[in-house]
């Protein structure tokens, strides 16, 4: 193997030592395990933030914590940067590679290793993807709770990097709520276990520390994750409003009364018109803002919350009440909530943001959004999960207009400052990535950013993992 990597040599130096690192990593995986060709190296250029693209030195797909053992280690003894990826959903860039780096993709790694129904536990592979452990023990009664719209293709072990949460995650918490144990490779190869199938664990928290890390501190190869008895019954209902701002001051109302649904979706009228037309869900078309509070437990409990839901509705204008009939019917409201990605996709480009603000600041900040919006001379389409403030405005542009880019980047900055201004923070569940590391700076101090960075560091001192990410590019090695 070589013994030196260097970027900064001439031209020829650099290709032929790109070529010694494939010949090296193809010692360590069998063919199908690695990705080296240009034509086959454009799926993983990009992830779901579209706007960036980098070509990576190669891509490696490991299929054991082994085989991402031995990627690390000789990584790690040649100063190559490594990009983790599960499966290449992430909305803030967070898998976005560079090309002096490797991209390790987890995607092969999808096994679900153990369901432990008597401790309530599954133990999978950080390939899995989130959808299908639900999948698994649905027949016995159970589910993940933690469901983002990209369920169907995103896997655990990204989940874990970006802590990712859903539309149930107001009653049952986001990932980190519902992680109990995970094993992950360390960038020099060394490979742990944190947590396990108890309730917690003793000493410092670290597995807290590494859900949310962005694939900075290591790469999460299996998870051990709680899994909750199934509910009664569940029931979605559909409520009208003349205005944004009115549902966003029902949302706070509801939150204050003491009332926790599993679920308040938030969706204005371009939103309503969008899914709609896609998933012919039978939304009303004649309101302003529509939510979607979907209430669990038994019939007498779910009467008695909705009753009280529908009052405080009322008290803010409430023009529609619609209850589902049926479980087709509610499988239809909620196709049409987790369609909306897709279905704005349809019609336009789009930059989806991920601020989060304080219930009490929900009507004022979706109204400061719109004139934000107006002012750039665009359009905006907002869905999001009311319960817990996690506002997702999809700004459309047409990105083959490089001003009109310009100008949905420059407003999305503005929301995600209006959201910290506010109160709030930059990111709920998509994580800051590289869409808002220069935003870093407006929510925290140097000093709040230095401690960050050291711990950071103390996993991985020559920052080889993840590099360009999170944190703002100026002075982030601390000294």
């Amino acid at each position: 193997m070589s013994d030196a990597i260097s970027f900064l040599a001439p031209r020829a130096d650099v290709m032929a030592r790109r070529r010694q690192i494939v010949a090296d990593l193809a010692d360590l995986l069998p063919p199908e395990c690695l990705v080296s060709e240009p034509r086959e190296l454009m799926p993983f250029e990009t992830d779901a933030f579209v706007s960036y693209r980098r070509m990576p030195l190669a891509v490696a797909l490991p299929r054991s914590t082994a085989e991402v053992a031995a990627v690390m280690k000789y990584c790690h003894r040649y100063g190559i940067p490594v990009v983790p990826r599960g499966a290449g959903t992430s909305l803030s860039g967070g898998a976005i590679p560079q090309e002096d780096a490797v991209v390790v993709c987890v995607s092969k790694m999808n096994r679900i290793i153990e369901i432990d129904l008597f401790n309530r536990a599954a133990v999978v592979e950080a390939g899995v993807t989130n959808l299908n452990i639900s999948e698994a023990v649905s027949a016995d009664g159970f589910f993940y709770a933690p469901d983002p719209s990209s369920q169907l293709a995103c896997t655990i072990g990204g989940n874990i990097g970006m802590n990712s949460g859903g539309a149930h995650c107001l009653k049952y918490g986001v990932t980190t709520n519902n992680l109990l144990g995970v094993k992950m490779v360390l960038v020099d190869g060394t490979v742990i276990d944190l947590g396990g199938k108890g309730l917690d664990a003793g000493g410092y928290d670290l597995l807290g520390l590494v859900c949310g890390h962005e694939g900075q501190l290591g790469i999460v190869t299996e998870a051990t994750v709680r899994l909750i008895a199934k509910p009664e019954g569940a029931r979605p209902v559909l409520f009208g409003f003349p205005t944004s701002e009115e549902a966003g001051s029902c949302v706070a109302d509801i939150i204050a009364s003491g009332i926790i649904p599993v679920a308040i979706e938030f969706m204005d009228k371009p939103a309503i018109e969008i899914c709609e037309a896609f998933a012919k869900a039978g939304y009303p078309l004649d309101v302003g803002a529509l939510l979607i509070v979907e209430v669990e437990g038994s019939e007498a409990e779910m009467d008695g919350m909705l009753k009280d839901i529908v009052d405080i509705a009322r008290r803010h204008g409430v023009s529609t009440v619609r209850e589902c009939q049926s479980a087709t019917e509610a499988a239809l409201i909620w196709k049409g909530r987790k369609s909306a990605f897709g279905a704005t996709g349809r019609i336009a480009d789009y930059i989806c943001m991920d601020g989060t603000v304080p219930l009490s600041q929900l009507s004022y900040v979706l109204k400061k959004t719109s004139e934000i919006i107006e002012r750039h001379g665009l359009r905006v389409a907002n869905v999001f999960h009311a319960g817990d403030g996690n506002m997702h405005p999809l700004i459309l542009f047409n990105a083959n207009d490089p001003e009109d880019a310009a100008r949905a980047e420059a407003a999305g900055m503005e929301i995600l400052k209006l959201c910290v201004d506010a109160g709030g923070c930059l990111t709920g569940e998509h994580g800051v990535g590289i869409e808002k590391r220069d935003l870093m700076r407006h929510q925290y101090s140097d000093a709040d950013l230095f401690q960050q960075m050291a711990v950071r560091a103390a996993f991985d001192p020559g920052w080889l993992l993840n590099p360009s990410k999170v944190f703002p590019l100026e002075g982030r090695q601390p000294q």
